[in-house]
């Protein structure tokens, strides 16, 4: 495929191809943004929640990976790894590799020197990346993609350590960064992230500082962050996307005294400070996760009471065992959480957001006062009373909120009768054995075989059942991928979609999993991170969506501090009503959702009476609130928004023309793959379908292909998912072996002069530049022409006569191929036509030259300009000093004049004095250093003007004589 010019839709026309997503021209906009100039270090792709920003970056990777460029790499939270490798793959059909410590020294042992350049996009995440920084910076990466890059906000502060490993370790790489939140909190947030894309955005932080903070110069700051940031807005795209709304029911339940009593009961232990069950460098994670499974079902917290239970029962047969009743510190033997976590999959992100977990629980270890003796009595009553909780808990057969449950479901089923939305309920547990007590629950309460769980394992019977039946319907097909966990997935999704009423699902189905089919979302455990929720509610209410979305939360009215809680997500975050629920700029209020789960913690340990509960919500939802209108909405609406009216003549010219161009792409592939495989498959052009029956190559399945069909194309309404679900066989793409065959198969054949005789007559479709030239007949010549400056373009250049003389323009020539010939032998061309058609064969690509050369030289004065203001940028900084101390010497001068005594007279002339050589040296500086600018301004000048050398090739592809008849 031919290399297009950077600012054209060609551009990304091999990945707009090969993606089985239906693209939004936001998307495609989007995409050739972030190939604009081939001079730039990287952009900043910022759309709002829900525009998919994902399938932006996935269109780009998938260009660079046609172009050959293949090494790439993602960098994202670790709890988004899997859902980027998913979709690469099911959306993309790139191969990537999760890299991570296990399969890290596995690939060292295998010989490879560096884990980080292998044949696949590596995804890795941020703790990952930074301790491997040096590794990576030795790759010569074609693109880095940063996910969640406002993370990194703060990359320019040399004690944001993780920020500054991976700026330092792709400071020479192209970047993609990718954030709905791209300003929150302050301007530096904007300078921070520039940082990471290229250090010579802006000038130095005292520079930004004056020009953007203090003096608030936002028309020249929105013209810088043009060149880099792009973003677009919700409404902007309502022509293209249809949105619903949320709407929330709350199902309020009573639990009965003994429920209650248990978890006062529980909720005592947890707020005691000095107790074995809970080693004191794990208390606070210990106490989250036995507060979730509290609030979850009692079969959840029994059986992880039972777990600390056994823990305890050791340390006591250990001390038995040695006759040592002052044995060591019990807390040696660690209570295993991440044990714990991965038997439930509760609050895992947790473990993946805490950068500094294990520095904490050196320090905390290293500072613990507590007593090394043990109490074996204490110990004895700690295991007894954790027994009475776990009979007691266990002894709770069906607790008031499952009952609540069905009549929930009930209700909800009834709202998508009334919408005609499919019978489809997705529920959400906070805990894996809570997930199983309720597929218990409601197989036995008329659900039975109507239930499919997700979780992070899938390894129940009934999941394994739906996967293996799976295997065999699409066995002989490329819907299976080869990865185990995507392809389960994917089954348990399917039979969801098909055949099940209700999906029972961890925090697992939270990210990667599409499931526009259902409009009934059940938090029947609800988190107390606002962005799970909205992640957990996204994967129903997000586009392709048909109907309203009803989202059920359970509210406990015995237990004040979970009603406080609900009132907080509800009220400040508005995450379960409205279109698409919480905003971007309200979700980006939390720092971090693990963090702002410890302040729900705090507050639950720390307040024992309702009036202490009531007044520490209060005190946090005033912070939030503070926190949520001090946004920078109106400054965020002055940088990042461009004009409606802008935005839609854009998005609209992108429509046209991405539709043209996947027109042209399709009718020449599958041509060119009936041309090729003629005698190899048979063919139906009604549904672009084909039957290989011998395959080319042994590595190529014989089997049915069909072309991916977008239904309705970049249009108003969208389909809810991908064709590639119902259809059979293997899809056919440019980057399937078979595409990849048939291309490299017709760029070897020979083109020795010929003529085609074109029958306009049995053309299915009016070409009216076509029908003009019936009876006509001429010759004509297609030349490669290839020009490389600071990127490679890639054209075919058409020049074709008629007999009269007169010339064919390229678009009638494009026309013209695109209707059937027959083909006949050609002797010798006759002159003068080869002179004549290698004449203008030369006259067009000298044209085409000198317009690739004035786009070079406008993008040449395009970083220019950036690095020209850049040096400026440096200079205000110096300046800004000195002015900043004439200012001092002026107000002591003042203070000299009305000193009162001698000693204070002299104290200020000392500090004149001082100041006064600062000044001369703050002078002297200021010649210095644009001296040091100016020359570091010139050479990289200089390096560009080195890549403005253009090199071109021409290639004559052939020569032939042509007739319409």
């Amino acid at each position: 495929m031919l290399r297009s010019a950077a600012n054209s839709i060609g551009k990304i026309s091999m990945s707009l191809f090969d993606a089985c997503v239906d693209l939004n021209p936001h998307q495609v906009e989007a995409a050739m943004f972030a190939f604009r100039s081939p001079l730039s270090k990287g952009v900043l792709l910022a759309d709002e929640v829900g525009l998919g920003k994902t399938i932006e970056a996935g269109l780009v990777l998938c260009q660079y990976w046609a172009e050959r460029r293949r090494k790439l790499m993602i960098i994202c939270p670790a709890s988004l790894r899997k859902q980027w490798s998913l979709e690469l793959q099911e959306k993309f059909n790139l191969p990537s590799l999760i890299l991570e410590s296990k399969n890290y020294r596995e690939a060292l042992k295998q010989g490879i020197d560096n884990p980080f350049e292998q044949a696949s996009i590596i995804i890795t995440s941020y703790n990952f990346a930074n301790r491997h920084k040096n590794e990576i910076r030795l790759v010569p990466w074609d693109l880095v993609v940063i996910d969640e890059a406002h993370k990194l906000r703060n990359a320019y502060k040399t004690g944001n350590k993780i920020g500054q490993g991976i700026r330092w370790a792709v400071e020479d790489s192209k970047k993609l960064l990718l954030t709905a939140t791209p300003l929150q909190n302050s301007l530096l947030e904007l300078y921070g992230l520039s940082t990471i894309i290229d250090d010579h955005l802006f000038g130095s932080l005292a520079a930004y500082r004056t020009q953007y903070v203090h003096e608030g110069d936002m028309a020249g700051l929105k013209k810088r962050l043009q060149k880099f940031c792009h973003r677009t807005l919700r409404r902007q795209v309502l022509e293209y996307i249809k949105y619903t709304e949320r709407k929330a029911i709350t199902r309020p339940f009573r639990p009965t005294d003994q429920e209650q009593e248990i978890y006062q009961a529980i909720s005592s232990l947890l707020q005691r400070e000095d107790t074995y069950a809970i080693p004191s460098r794990q208390r606070e994670l210990t106490t989250l996760i036995i507060r979730k499974l509290l609030a979850s079902s009692s079969q959840a917290v029994a059986a992880t009471l039972e777990t600390i239970k056994q823990r305890l029962e050791k340390i006591l047969a250990e001390v038995v065992e040695n006759e040592q009743e002052n044995a060591d510190n019990p807390l040696d033997t660690l209570l295993d959480v991440d044990q714990l976590i991965e038997d439930d999959e509760i609050t895992g992100d947790i473990l993946e957001e805490d950068e500094d977990r294990e520095e904490d629980q050196t320090c905390e270890s290293s500072n613990d006062t507590r007593s090394t003796k043990i109490d074996i009595q204490k110990l004895k009553r700690e295991i007894a009373e954790l027994t009475r909780y776990i009979n007691w808990a266990r002894s709770i057969d069906i607790d008031t909120k499952s009952k609540t449950l069905l009549q929930s479901l009930e209700i909800g089923f009834q709202e998508l009768e009334k919408m005609g939305a499919k019978r489809k309920a997705l529920i959400f547990t906070e805990s894996r054995r809570t997930q199983d007590y309720l597929f218990q629950f409601l197989s036995a309460n008329g659900y039975q075989d109507k239930i499919v769980l997700f979780n992070g394992t899938n390894t129940d019977p009934v999941s394994k059942a739906i996967y293996a039946d799976w295997l065999q319907q699409n066995q002989g097909t490329d819907r299976i991928s080869g990865s185990r966990t995507a392809d389960q997935r994917a089954s348990l999704v399917e039979f969801f979609r098909d055949r099940a009423e209700i999906m029972i699902a961890t925090e697992s189905a939270a990210e990667g999993v599409n499931l526009q089919f259902c409009s009934l979302v059940v938090n029947y455990d609800l988190p107390w991170n606002p962005q799970r929720i909205e992640q957990r509610i996204g994967r129903c209410h997000r586009y392709g969506q048909q109907h309203d979305v009803v989202v059920i939360n359970f509210l406990n009215e015995r237990n004040e501090a979970d009603q406080r809680v609900y009132e907080l997500l509800q009220e400040k975050f508005n995450l379960f009503n409205g279109v698409l629920g919480s905003s971007d700029e309200v979700l980006g209020t939390v720092e971090s959702g693990v963090d702002f789960e410890r302040r729900i913690l705090s507050i639950y340990q720390q307040c024992r009476t309702p009036q202490e509960i009531e007044a520490a919500f209060k005190a946090l939802q005033d912070e939030m609130e503070h926190t949520i209108k001090s946004r920078l909405e109106d400054t965020r609406k002055v940088l990042l928004e461009n004009f409606d009216e802008d935005v839609h003549h854009r998005l609209k010219f992108q429509h046209d023309e991405a539709r043209r161009q996947l027109d042209r792409i399709s009718q020449i592939f599958w041509g060119l793959t009936k041309n090729t495989l003629a005698r190899q498959a048979t063919f139906n052009d009604q549904t672009l379908e084909f039957d290989l029956n011998r395959s080319p190559v042994p590595a190529i399945p014989e089997g049915s292909y069909y072309l991916y069909q977008r239904r309705g194309l970049l249009d108003k309404q969208n389909v809810t998912g991908l064709e590639t679900q119902t259809k059979r066989g293997y899809l056919y793409r440019l980057s399937h072996p078979l595409g990849e065959y048939v291309l490299q198969e017709a760029k070897g054949r020979p083109t020795p002069p010929a003529e085609l005789i074109f029958n306009i007559s049995e053309h299915p479709v009016k070409i009216s530049v076509i029908e003009n030239l019936k009876g006509q007949s001429g010759y004509l010549i297609l030349t490669k022409l290839s020009i490389e400056t600071f990127d490679r373009e890639e054209y075919l250049l058409f020049n074709a006569i008629t007999d009269a003389g007169q010339e064919l323009d390229q678009e009638i020539c494009e026309k013209l191929f695109q209707c059937r010939a027959e083909v006949a032998p050609l002797g010798e061309i006759p002159a003068p036509y080869p002179a004549i058609l290698k004449r203008e064969a030369e006259r067009y690509a000298a044209a085409t030259i000198n317009r690739v050369l004035e786009e070079s030289n406008r993008t040449f004065q395009e970083e220019r300009e950036r690095l020209e203001k850049w040096a400026d940028d440096l200079v205000l900084a110096v300046e800004k000093e000195l002015k900043e101390t004439k200012a001092k010497i002026k107000t002591l001068n003042r203070q000299s004049r009305l000193a009162t005594s001698t000693e204070e007279q002299h104290q200020i002339q000392v500090k004149l004095q001082e100041l006064t050589k600062l000044q001369r040296r703050q002078r002297q500086r200021i010649f210095e250093v644009e001296d040091e600018i100016l020359e570091k301004r010139d050479e990289l000048i200089q390096n560009l003007e080195k890549r403005l050398t253009q090199r071109t090739e021409q290639e004559t592809l052939f020569t032939l004589r042509w007739m319409v008849r």
